[in-house]
Formats: structure tokens, sequence, C-alpha cells
């Protein structure tokens, strides 16, 4: 039974979907040291915010294959790290979206009509009602700092208030901004009109201090700031001398760079609104994201594909539903490019054909170097580390159209060159996705790609008796048939027949084939 690390509490929603499937773990209460020591056997790990998988956490990891955030923000995880180790990571967009976007505008609105500072006067018996006079929203101009989903949200809601809405978000086209009657503009524009600025950007190395003391010059005295992303987005020593020296009027915050101890200084001012962390602390949302995360590992562990991964492209379901049956193909025509290598590989290329393959001919590529790097590179490989050990070992791949699909609408070509030359092999998927080798260095072919197949160059095809030598000594041996083909090709004086059998080959019986006078050359696919 698969192993999955606990590391952060979260809802029973989510454990249930474990109860039976998994063996849960539970690790929220270990230091780094017993987090290390604990996640030495563990397939999946799943954390929140609080717990930090740093590289030295994930190289103890060692049969680690998915790490899921319950959560969006990834930024406690070493994606770099876990990248290297084929470790899927995975967060939950969707289950806290709605929270969040609620919280920012719960936020927004307590901080422009002063409400937690009257709801304490009045507690403590004062009756402040001149000091409490606020703002409203209406026609104010908001500024979304990140246009995700928890950015569109936003954008609704202050829609609904009648707020001016404007979006800065390098990595979404203006077109899908403009969908929402949102006007996309640049930062500085957007930090220059804005009477509210609102973060709801990922944070990275480059989005780190984004909003810091040049920003904050940017902005109007009237302007508020809303911050339930990230605490490393805003550089606090700047705004806390921006708030206090009135350059901007307020700052409604639920992050902070340092948790869960943040500068009492900047929560203790008068015109700042703070809470702990809890824009995605709801019922419903808590349940959700559980749920999700819990989902996507036992998707991974039961050998699929997740639905949010942050460290591989990501598919929706119907586009994994388009194209999951050429992954495996993918997969297996890297499996058989790695059996038929003499040497190194210097050069990988894989051809499609087949609109789902076409479209996503990069996730499609990804998965076929896993096949082939898996069987030659010494180390775990598979599609999510392919890619990555590919370009370490200097291997030159791309990827493109196929020039001919022999007939076939839904058609793989691959090509691999080491010292000796420059080998192709193609599969196709038939009408109901089913997958089939269909060309084998030039020879033609139909068989599955599964089990164990020799691929075995008659050097005298012209003699009868071959197929029966070589089931001979397959039987002698033990080693039951499954399939046997002859191609109809003869290149270079040579024929290739392909032989499927249930049992893997003993050294001593490939010895015994090799030894032949008419085998030419012998290459075992384990499929």
């Amino acid at each position: 039974m698969h192993r999955v690390l606990i590391c952060d509490a979260i809802a029973e929603q989510g454990l249930a979907l474990l109860a039976g499937r998994a063996q849960m773990i539970d690790a929220c209460a270990l230091d780094r040291d017993g987090l290390i020591e604990a996640i030495a056997d563990a397939d999946a790990a799943i954390v929140r915010s609080a717990t930090t998988l740093d590289e030295g956490v994930i190289e103890a990891g060692r049969r680690l294959r998915v790490i899921a955030r319950a959560g969006v923000g990834v930024d406690n995880i070493d994606l770099d790290a876990a990248t290297r180790r084929g470790i899927a990571v995975v967060n939950t967009p969707t289950g806290n979206t709605i929270a969040a976007a609620e919280h920012a505008m719960a936020m927004l609105l307590a901080l422009a009509r002063r409400i937690p500072a009257a709801d304490a006067a009045l507690k403590d018996g004062r009756w402040t009602k001149q000091q409490a006079t606020g703002r409203q929203l209406y026609r104010k101009t908001l500024g979304l700092v990140g246009f995700g989903k928890i950015g569109r949200e936003v954008a609704k809601r202050a829609r609904a208030f009648e707020m001016t809405v404007v979006a800065h978000d390098p990595f979404v086209p203006d077109e899908r901004i403009r969908e929402l009657g949102v006007e996309p503009v640049a930062l500085q524009e957007l930090l220059r009109a804005a009477d509210v600025v609102s973060l709801h950007a990922a944070l990275t190395e480059n989005s780190r201090g984004l909003i810091g003391a040049d920003a904050l010059a940017l902005m109007k005295p009237s302007a508020l700031l809303v911050n339930c992303a990230r605490g490393g987005l805003v550089d606090e020593a700047a705004l806390l001398a921006a708030l206090r020296e009135g350059r901007i009027a307020g700052a409604a915050l639920d992050v902070f760079q340092a948790e869960p101890e943040p500068n009492p200084e900047l929560v203790g001012l008068p015109n700042v609104v703070a809470t702990p962390h809890v824009a995605a602390s709801t019922e419903e949302a808590q349940a959700d994201v559980a749920r999700e995360a819990v989902e996507q590992v036992l998707e991974v562990l039961e050998g699929g594909r997740p639905r949010w991964p942050v460290n591989v492209p990501p598919l929706s379901p119907d586009e994994l539903s388009r194209i999951g049956p050429f992954l495996p193909l993918a997969e297996s025509l890297g499996a058989l490019q790695a059996a038929l290598l003499t040497g190194p590989p210097l050069r990988a290329a894989l051809y499609a054909h087949g609109d789902a393959a076409d479209e996503h001919l990069r996730i499609v590529s990804g998965h076929f170097l896993a096949g082939l790097l898996a069987r030659i590179a010494g180390e775990p490989v598979n599609y999510v580390n392919a890619p990555l050990i590919a370009a370490e070992r200097g291997l030159q791949t791309s990827r493109g159209a196929a020039a001919a699909a022999r007939g076939y609408s839904q058609f793989l070509q691959a090509a691999v060159a080491d010292e000796a030359g420059e080998t192709s092999v193609a599969g196709a998927l038939l009408d109901r996705g089913q997958a089939r080798i269909v060309d084998v260095a030039g020879f033609g072919f139909d068989f599955v790609p599964e089990r164990t197949v020799l691929l075995i160059w008659n050097a005298r095809p012209d003699r009868p008796g071959f197929v029966g030598t070589i089931g001979r000594i397959l039987g002698e041996a033990g080693i039951n048939i499954l399939g046997i083909q002859v191609a109809h090709e003869v290149l270079d004086g040579a024929g290739l027949m392909a032989v499927t059998v249930a049992e893997p080959i003993a050294p001593e019986v490939r010895a015994e084939i090799e030894a032949l006078a008419d085998v030419a050359r012998l290459a075992i696919v384990e499929f």
C-alpha cells in the first residue's frame, strides 16, 4: 500500500478519500529532522503553507513520486529539486478560489470603511462615529496585479460594486483580460491610476519585492493596498515607511514575509487591517482543496497524470481525454528506440500527425524522452524530469509535424541518432485508441507494444526454418510466445522478425539466439 505523508492538517474530506487506498503517516508535528526521516519511505507528501519541503527534505524522499500543495502557492516547495528527481508537484487552484476572492473583497471593505477600528471602539464602550467615516468603492479604480483564477473572481465582485477594474498580468493575453470587462495595463500605469491595488500574483524570484519603495512612490496618497497572495510580494520595510508617512492611505494584509510572526510595527498601525493568512480558510474551501490534493495524489500513484501539475505543462480533462492515448504510445516508442541504440543518443526527434498530438507535442515529446532515457540513464526518469535530463546529457531534441503518416489518422514517428547513424520507428492509434508499432527501421509491422519483444534481423531471409529455430530455442527455455510477425521488407539483404513473449529473456537465451549463423542482430525491447 502506498504511504502518504500528511505534513500539515487537511480537512477530513480529503483524509476519507485516502482511507483504505493508502497508508497515512501523520507528520504534522515533526521538525525538519523528523520530516527527513519520515519522508524517506513515503510515496507522496501533502502540505499546506506551514511545512517547507526544501532540497534536503526532497532528496531524502527516495520513493517520493508526488507532492501535493493543498492550496495555490508552492513557494514552500523546492520545484527545481522536485523536478530533477522526477517528482510531480501539484496544487489545487480551484478549491479555494472563491474563498480567497471573497476575503480580498472583505479586507478591502473593512479597510475602506474602517470596520475593525469601529468595532473595537464600540466593544471598548466608545461611540466613535466621526472617526469611523470611511470611503465607498463605487466608481473607484481597482488595479489587479495578477489575473489568474482569484484575480478574475475579484474582478467580477468589484464590478458588482461598479468599480472600474484594470489589470496587469504578463502571462495572460490582453484579449483574455478584456473578456471580463477589465482593461489590461502596464504595471506602472496601474499603480498610478488605481485607488485600490490588490495583489494576486505568484511569488517567484522575479516577483519577490514587486511592491517596493519605487512602486509605492507611484501610488496615490489616497490609495489602498490589499495583499491576500504572498507576503514576499511586498517590501514590508518600504510599506511601513509609506504608511507611517502618509504616502499611501492604508493596507489590508493577510500574508507576511515572516509567518507566523509578522512585523508587529506593521500590523499595529491604525491604517492597517491584518488577518493571519486565512483567505482560504473557509470550511468549504478547506474541504475542496483537501479533496483535490488527495485526488491528484491518488491519480499519480495509480499511474495517471494529475489535473493541475505545477512543474509540467497542465492539461484540462478534455485535453487529457484526447491526448491521453498518445502518451503511452510515445513512451513505447522511446523504449523501442532505447533498445535499438548502439551508443549514447546524440539527437532525438518526435513527429506527430493527429490534432491532439499536434496541439500538445511538447507534452507528448516529454513522454517519449521518458521512455527513451528511463532505460539508459541509470537513474529514475519519467515525464517530469526527462526534458531536464535530456538537456543535461547534451541530447539535442526537436519535434514537429510528421511528413507522412502511412494512412493513419493518429500517428507518431520517432527518430534517434547515435554515432552509428539515425534510426526511425513509428506507432499509430487505431479507432479505439489501441496502440500499435507500425514501423521499425523501415520494416512494416502491426504489433502491440507490450511485454517483451525480440527484434531479430535474419541475414538470410530466403532460407526456410528460421521461425521454427527461434521457436524451438524459446520453447526449450520455457518462454511462452504470444505472437510472431515477419516484416515483408528486405533491407540491406536482411529481414526482420518481431516476437512477443510472456517472460523476460535470460542472458543465456539471448546468447544462444545471437550465436545462430542467420542472426545478424538481436534487440530486446521491454515495454
